[in-house]
């Protein structure tokens, strides 16, 4: 049975978004596969894990009969991937094996009966609802986005806090060492609503959003959360558990402040890093007048010292911090300049940006 034909492109895009939250190893064998549904000229792809759920249609001249079926999504995007550009595709189904052909390249497949394919339904009832752009999003997810845990045993740090609150929409994460914060502005006001993302659904939403002004629509209803972005649709289940009080953990009365060009401190954190210890990687930051050392050293007796200038002239201060954490945060925020709030060796830093409270980011001390 001819069930279409199109061009590789055509069929690799949907594909390649919907198939990045498929498992290679799975307890069931069909969530390896990619739900295919053809109607009419419209072509729906669809990809569950249980936890969270892809699905886009596109639409096109594609020919060939109605039928649903599932397959393999990563051997299904290798062969398309193989194939030169432009290329003509013909799918067939022919008793459960489908059949991909283009110029002489033939391959075919095994596929799985749509029925027991599991779906997740949209939330019932109205919930919370409210749009915003791609780019604002996409952006607010990379300031906090690496201070989450991974494989934690408090599962609700395995995610993301969201919380839209009036006409704001925050996002905190923290793995216990670490915390950020950021906030941004909605167009409506919408009633307080706490939710709990997935690391997994975080992480999809990083890289599928598009880095422009284009729409997305946010749904937050019972235990899932629902995100619309042109052709997409992800549905996603939420963390069920207590996050942390955030707002305690932020300090708010740090006397010690610098403000710091954020690319030469990056070059600087970056060089000093090679040589930390591989296990517990700490830096010494060292703050006297004028001057800031960062040194670091590890078991083979080998040591890196950098020196920069800074506009200060309070009490010194030798304070230790594990230089990933320090390089994520001046990875991933924007801006020239950056704020450093200390208090004393044993207390936390605060990081944010000149005018702007909308970004927070807390680390902890280190022993060093």
């Amino acid at each position: 049975m001819h069930l279409l034909t199109t061009s590789r492109d055509a069929l690799l895009g949907p594909l390649h978004a919907v198939a990045g939250i498929v498992e290679k190893r799975h307890t069931l064998p069909i969530l390896s596969n990619v739900l295919i549904e053809k109607q009419g000229e419209h072509l729906t792809l669809l990809a569950t894990d249980i936890e969270i759920q892809v699905r886009t249609t596109t639409a096109g001249n594609l020919g060939g009969e109605d039928a649903t079926l599932t397959v393999g999504a990563r051997k299904l995007q290798d062969i398309l991937r193989a194939l030169p550009d432009g290329a003509e595709v013909t799918l067939n189904l022919d008793d459960k094996r489908l059949t991909v052909k283009a110029g002489r390249s033939r391959f075919a497949l095994q596929t799985l009966p749509a029925a027991d394919y599991p779906r997740i339904n949209p939330p019932e009832g109205e919930g919370v609802r409210f749009t915003v752009s791609q780019k604002a999003f996409k952006r607010q997810l990379a300031q906090v986005a690496y201070a989450m845990a991974q494989q934690d045993i408090r599962y609700y740090l395995n995610g993301l806090l969201l919380i839209a609150a009036g006409d704001e929409l925050r996002m905190v994460a923290t793995d216990g060492h670490r915390l950020a914060y950021a906030a941004s502005p909605l167009e409506a006001e919408v009633p307080r609503t706490e939710v709990i993302l997935p690391r997994k659904t975080v992480l999809e939403l990083a890289r599928q959003l598009a880095d422009a002004d284009d729409a997305l629509e946010v749904v937050l209803a019972g235990n899932q959360a629902v995100f619309r972005f042109g052709p997409i649709e992800l549905i996603s289940k939420l963390i069920d558990g207590k996050f942390p009080d955030y707002e305690r953990v932020i300090p708010h009365n740090h006397p010690k402040m610098i403000t710091f060009e954020r690319a030469p401190l990056l070059a600087a954190l970056q060089r000093v890093a090679i040589l930390t210890n591989e296990k517990f990687r700490g830096v010494r930051l060292v703050l006297d007048d004028g001057r800031l050392k960062v040194v670091s050293a590890n078991s083979e007796q080998e040591e890196a010292q950098e020196e920069l200038e800074v506009d200060y002239a309070g009490d010194a201060l030798d304070i230790g911090f594990n230089v990933t954490y320090l390089l994520d945060v001046l990875n991933n925020v924007q801006g020239d300049a950056i704020e450093w709030r200390f208090n004393d060796g044993n207390s936390s830093a605060l990081l944010t940006l000149p005018g702007d409270e909308r970004f927070k980011y807390v680390v902890m001390p280190m022993r060093i």
